[in-house]
């Protein structure tokens, strides 16, 4: 099984670029997106159709946040958070199947103001006790667009980032607490190094200079730690200011 995630800022936009020759060349089992920016009436026959099964959940707000699912299996179930305050944004698609349960996650950006940080806050805690209680039932997979970079060696610059949304101690100390309840972050299991982004600034030509940060994850709860054979980033691929990631599951 391969699974990859992206945020392509923008369906609409992203598929004027490069996107189904790389969905194509991925081939990838399950694809997770978000940020699609799209409302459930704008979305196309053709872009239903891009792979056999296709879940999307929009937000209210025209053009905002978004998240979509394509698979080449049908899962058991589709749903969302469970709570209208979050899943008005458009957040999540959660899609059961039979041996997991995988959730597609674009997180709250923080950076607005104090407000839009609360409500990130909030709804991290909301996650943690939904996967929490799945987890009761079978394995958990979460993917997406986190808004945090949970270690120094996640982003170019800490240190001129302390006191930026994204990178706060209350966020960091949030993933810790993440994993500290048995969720694992699949790309460390495999790879240490740094520099490894998959977020850059459209400003300052921060991708050619790679100042980026690693916002975009796959976490599996510790059940599932040796079914994951690897996990990479697909930082050549353009087309969004994130670029792919994925794992490969036994």
């Amino acid at each position: 099984m391969k699974l990859v995630s992206w945020n392509v800022n923008g369906i609409r936009a992203v598929l004027r670029k490069n996107f189904l020759e790389w969905l194509s060349d991925t081939d990838a089992d399950i694809v997770c997106l978000q940020e699609t920016k799209i409302s459930e009436s704008d979305i196309t026959d053709a872009m239903r159709s891009m792979y056999p099964y296709t879940y999307w959940h929009s937000a209210q707000k025209k053009g905002y946040s978004g998240v979509a699912v394509l698979s080449k299996t049908e899962p058991l179930s589709v749903t969302n958070m469970g709570q209208d305050r979050f899943d008005s944004e458009g957040r999540v698609l959660c899609v059961e199947y039979q041996d997991y349960y995988l959730l597609n996650i674009y997180f709250p950006n923080g950076q607005r103001d104090d407000e839009r940080l609360r409500y990130k806050l909030d709804f991290y805690d909301a996650h943690l006790v939904q996967v929490e209680e799945l987890r009761k039932h079978k394995p958990v997979i979460v993917c997406g667009d986190y808004n945090t970079a949970h270690k120094a060696i996640d982003l170019a610059r800490p240190r001129q980032n302390i006191n930026t949304s994204g990178f706060l101690p209350i966020e960091r100390a949030w993933i810790d607490r993440y994993v500290e309840a048995g969720y694992i972050d699949t790309l460390r299991m495999f790879n240490s190094a740094p520099s490894l982004y998959t977020w850059w600034s459209f400003r300052s030509a921060a991708r050619s200079r790679n100042v980026g940060w690693r916002i975009d994850y796959f976490f599996v709860s510790e059940e599932l730690r040796g079914a994951v054979s690897n996990a990479f980033i697909q930082s050549d691929v353009l087309g969004s200011d994130h670029c792919p990631v994925g794992i490969n599951l036994k």
